[in-house]
């Protein structure tokens, strides 16, 4: 071999080695995206501690606000951050601010159990529903029939506490399989029944007020025995989840996989998921995981027509007009929802919560405004006007010690004289931040750069996570309001952002004018926050009472005035609901809201799929005008 051949060979050899030295250290490629079918099937959930339900108003049965005999407020139970702790300044607060003598000896008491109608009987259907249905799982018992006949509007909870209703379903079953619902359906179909979807009982719209008009036999489908996870899938981040399993269950379930399905309505310990596609619902950390209709990608529903499903579901797909489009905000009209295959999230790396304090609620209004087109906004973020804020106040202790009443002095100090804030228009915001330490960090840069721009002031993480957890404690404030001679319920809004103030402030003049037109007793509460935002507008959130006693008929003047204040919402650019729904309650406005075509587009739709109407909840006007009666 000549030495030039030589070298070449020795070159080679060398290049061939060097390749084969980098490709033995490089790092091997794997596998980011796990292969083939990657969902399992989750345990079925234990039972965890006492969950008895109240029958006779909202939440735990162990839990309730009771005035004491030296007019502090306790909230019972051990479950919320305000339980059992003294509230000493609640009770003069609504009594100073509705002008009324409330307290202690000034009690409404229940009258509940109210009279049940008599059940009405159907042997053959029955026999019939036996057939596949075991005894525990049908009930006609007078106290189970008449909770699944009724919400939570204040008029119904006024109704089953110092009065009654009309009409309550027959027979309450609970279907614990999708196959036993597709049985039931043909079944009662077959006798001429009327079904009524039930899921956690917890609307404000009447939807499941029976139309005074409703001879059949009735009967409740009590959804919640279907409440079990029926497999996760970790890899592309979906689930599918029986639709009778109630939100406080679907978070604990997922968490113990660090997943999440995100969706928090206020309802959340009670309410559905059948409920919420049926209301067509919204959660406060909507800005991160979206309202349910994103949530969702499918659904399994039984109707007269069949089942509506799909053997496999995209990501996103454009494929005619899905039947599963007209679920959403359908409120029990044209089947029942068994189950849907929803969206999840993997737990945050991050939580944290922030407050900040607004010389007005116009100010926090902008700020919003500011922070949604900065593109930072937190997976929640509320607005709440100043007698909202002041009731906050009024939910805590007692400051105890020289050193906490000082430290509460100096923060009074620091906001009144030092910022120049008018203690009775100040306004506040609760924050959520969730997500990765960099998503959080930049959010709340942004919000606290922002805030500050507007007049805004800091006021710390410990009272923006006890604004936000005071949601679930504070649902359990109008039944309280009842017991002591007041009526009150919360009603809601979207707006575009050009005409939310003038909303708010529209609808609390008209509230003001038609309290006084009435003759009521003191003043009327009102109150709203700013809860969701939008790139096109915001959702107001109002709450609405007066003290009642010596009024003749408190529900009427109450529903009068309700009423009324929609009628402004709507004139002032609002919508009809954002997350509540129609139901009943808002039947009234459909023919403002909607043209001839479109109300009978939604009746035909409603002849075409139960075209006898079974599914017989008459929601948003597909039946027409509906009487509830007395």
């Amino acid at each position: 071999m000549t030495a030039s051949r030589s070298d070449d060979f020795l070159g080679l050899a060398g290049k061939v080695l060097a390749h084969t030295a980098r490709s033995a250290l490089a790092p091997k490629p794997t596998r980011s995206v796990p292969r083939g079918d990657t969902r399992f099937v989750p345990p079925p959930a234990s039972s965890s501690a006492d969950e008895t339900e109240a029958n006779d108003g909202w939440g735990f049965a162990d839990t309730k606000f009771v005035v004491q005999p030296n007019g502090s407020v306790v909230l019972t139970g051990k479950r919320y951050n305000i339980s059992d702790i003294e509230l000493p300044a609640l009770v003069p607060w609504m009594a100073k601010t509705l002008a009324a003598p409330l307290g202690y000896d000034n009690r409404h008491d229940p009258h509940y159990p109210p009279p049940v109608p008599e059940a009405r009987q159907a042997p053959e259907l029955l026999s019939d529903l036996l057939g596949f249905l075991g005894r525990d799982q049908l009930s006609a018992e007078p106290l189970v029939r008449l909770r699944r006949g009724h919400g939570h509007t204040g008029a119904e909870i006024w109704a089953i506490r110092y009065g009654k209703l009309e009409r309550v379903p027959d027979l309450v079953v609970f279907p614990s399989a999708h196959e036993q619902v597709v049985q039931l359906v043909q079944v009662a179909e077959r006798h001429g029944a009327c079904l009524i979807p039930f899921g956690g009982g917890t609307n404000v719209t009447d939807a499941l007020r029976l139309p005074a008009s409703e001879e059949r036999f009735v009967i409740a489908v009590d959804m919640r025995r279907m409440n079990r996870i029926l497999w996760i899938d970790p890899v592309n981040l979906t689930a599918c989840i029986e639709a009778g399993a109630v939100g406080r269950h679907i978070a604990q379930e997922l968490g113990k996989y660090k997943l999440m399905l995100g969706h928090e309505p206020d309802s959340l310990e009670f309410s559905t998921l059948g409920g919420w596609i049926a209301t067509n619902a919204s959660g406060m950390k909507k800005n991160r995981y979206g309202n349910i209709e994103d949530i969702v990608l499918d659904m399994q529903v039984v109707t007269t027509r069949g089942v509506v499903e799909r053997p496999a579901v995209g990501p996103r797909e454009s494929i005619g007009a899905n039947p599963k489009n007209f679920m959403f905000g359908s409120e029990g009209n044209y089947g029942i929802v068994t189950s849907a295959i929803v969206k999840l999230f993997r737990a945050p790396e991050v939580q944290r919560y922030g407050s900040v304090l607004f010389p007005t609620l116009g100010h926090g209004l902008d700020f919003l405004y500011d922070l949604q087109r900065a593109g930072a906004v937190p997976a929640s973020v509320r607005v709440v006007d100043n007698t909202q804020f002041q009731f906050g106040q009024a939910l805590k202790p007692k400051s105890t010690g020289r050193a906490a009443r000082w430290k509460s002095q100096l923060e009074k100090a620091l906001v009144t004289q030092l910022k120049g804030f008018d203690p009775q228009q100040l306004a506040v915001a609760t924050l959520v931040f969730e997500g990765s330490s960099e998503e959080v960090a930049f959010q709340e840069n942004a919000v606290y750069r922002i805030a500050k721009q507007h007049g805004g002031m800091k006021a710390g993480a410990k009272n923006g996570e006890r604004g936000y957890q005071l949601t679930f404690g504070i649902a359990y404030i109008r039944d309280l309001t009842f017991s002591h001679w007041a009526i009150a319920e919360s009603f809601e809004t979207s707006v575009p952002w050009s005409q939310a103030l003038s909303l708010y402030e529209r609808v609390r003049e008209r509230v003001r004018r038609e309290h006084e037109a009435r003759r009521l007793p003191g003043n009327p509460f009102f109150t709203g926050r700013i809860t969701q935002v939008y790139s096109t507008g915001v959702c107001i959130y109002f709450y609405l009472g007066f003290y009642c006693k010596g009024v003749a008929d408190p529900v009427r003047q109450y529903t009068e005035l309700e009423h009324a204040a929609r009628e402004e919402i709507l004139a002032a650019g609002g919508s009809l609901s954002h997350h509540h729904g129609v139901g009943k309650i808002r039947q009234d406005f459909l023919s403002t809201i909607y043209s001839p075509g479109s109300l009978e587009f939604m009746r035909q739709v409603k002849r075409a799929v139960d075209p006898g109407n079974l599914f017989g909840a008459s929601n948003h006007g597909v039946r027409g005008t509906v009487d509830l009666g007395a």
